[in-house]
């Protein structure tokens, strides 16, 4: 029988790993981009396209399903992998991030976080144990601890104060997971590193997560509006800081320029809307740079989105055709467009893990780079 979670390194490149991650519902992939279902849909797309197009697993969210239908009701309903019908590993977001970025925050203290409902207004309440226990009830494969994230133009001392909370908070999770029966003999927690891009702060916050020990470990608190510059600055030390036998995963990243970046870096596994939120707004991923189907220049554009990709998007619409779709706020213009996109970052993903395990990850992000940054279409 497949083990509870095991990860293995297949090939190094520099900094950069491939490898796999075994869990009972299946093998993920490293480098791996895990398309957002935040709220146990992947939005635009059914779970089998989303598996079609090379997704090993897929993100789920703490914050959105406990509101809406709430984990109690997806657990009566068997779960969200059958609730949503995907078959494949689930990793669930703590809920951190959507309750101080969502929320009407009406206290925050050393239990948890006390907010509004962005949909109702109803008062909640979410503790380092509540979200694992939401978490446990959705049936997630790899649960994430509850930490507290601040912006990283927040001054030191609030930094440090919410690195030192998290990592109190991660404890706790820790605690709360150990202490959940069958399922944590099936899933997997991960830890949360903190500190903004403060590289003391990063390497303390590592320190007291390596002497809790979780089964991986990621990286937060950046994509927050920080930059790419700053946010390599901090990818230059934060994977270093973490254990070299565990994943290592950048919540929120990102662009595909991001990702290479970070694959260069240390880093295995990825989540971003911006595919399928790109997607229903009418903007296309290409090898050759980001393109926006709502200019007037595609309206008689014979061209497939992207002539090196094989999604059925590519393989049977014209630019002009989908072009027509968005211009006209068809729902298949959306559809098509969410599917290329996520079919691109699988993409990217493969070539990156074949170079990777060839060791020609200098050249192929060299040429990635040069292609994607050349067209300057957005």
């Amino acid at each position: 029988m497949t083990s509870r979670f095991q990860f293995t390194i297949s090939a190094t490149d520099g900094k950069a790993r491939t490898g796999t991650i075994a869990m009972k519902r299946g093998e993920i992939r490293t480098p791996a981009f895990m398309p957002v279902g935040t709220a146990a849909t992947v939005k635009a797309m059914k779970p089998a396209d989303v598996r079609k197009g090379g997704a090993d697993i897929i993100l789920g969210n703490t914050y959105h399903l406990m509101l809406r239908p709430s984990a109690e009701r997806v657990a009566r309903l068997g779960g969200l992998h059958h609730f949503m019908q995907w078959d494949r590993p689930i990793l669930t977001d703590s809920g951190g991030y959507q309750v101080m970025s969502l929320s009407d925050l009406t206290k925050r203290d050393e239990n948890g976080v006390t907010f509004k409902s962005h949909l109702d207004g109803t008062r909640h309440t979410l503790s380092p144990e509540r979200s694992i226990e939401i978490q446990r009830l959705l049936g997630s494969d790899i649960v994430m601890a509850f930490d507290e994230l601040v912006p990283t133009t927040s001054t030191p001392e609030v930094q440090a104060a919410a690195m030192a909370r998290s990592m109190r908070w991660a404890k706790r999770s820790r605690e709360a997971f150990d202490g959940g029966g069958e399922h944590a003999e099936n899933a997997a927690i991960f830890g949360i590193q903190q500190g903004a891009l403060d590289q003391t702060l990063r390497g303390d916050s590592a320190a007291a997560l390596i002497d809790i020990g979780f089964d991986g470990y990621a990286i937060g608190g950046l994509a927050v509006g920080e930059g790419q510059e700053a946010m390599f600055g901090c990818l230059d030390f934060a994977p270093d800081q973490l254990p070299e036998d565990k994943p290592r995963y950048l919540m929120g990243v990102g662009k595909p320029d991001d990702i290479v970046g970070a694959v260069e870096r240390g880093v295995d596994m990825f989540d971003c809307v911006l595919p399928t939120r790109s997607g229903r707004t009418g903007q296309a991923f290409t090898r050759e740079g980001p393109i926006n189907l709502r200019n007037a220049k595609f309206g008689e554009d014979t061209a497939p989105l992207d002539p090196a990709c094989g999604c059925p998007a590519c393989t049977t619409w014209s630019r002009a055709y989908i072009h027509h779709l968005v211009r006209a706020g068809e729902i298949l213009g959306a559809m098509l467009m969410t599917e290329h996109n996520l079919c691109f970052y699988q993409d990217l993903m493969a070539d990156l893990r074949a170079a990777i395990s060839d060791g020609r990850l200098t050249s192929f992000a060299e040429a990635f780079r040069s292609a994607y940054a050349g067209v300057g279409k957005v």
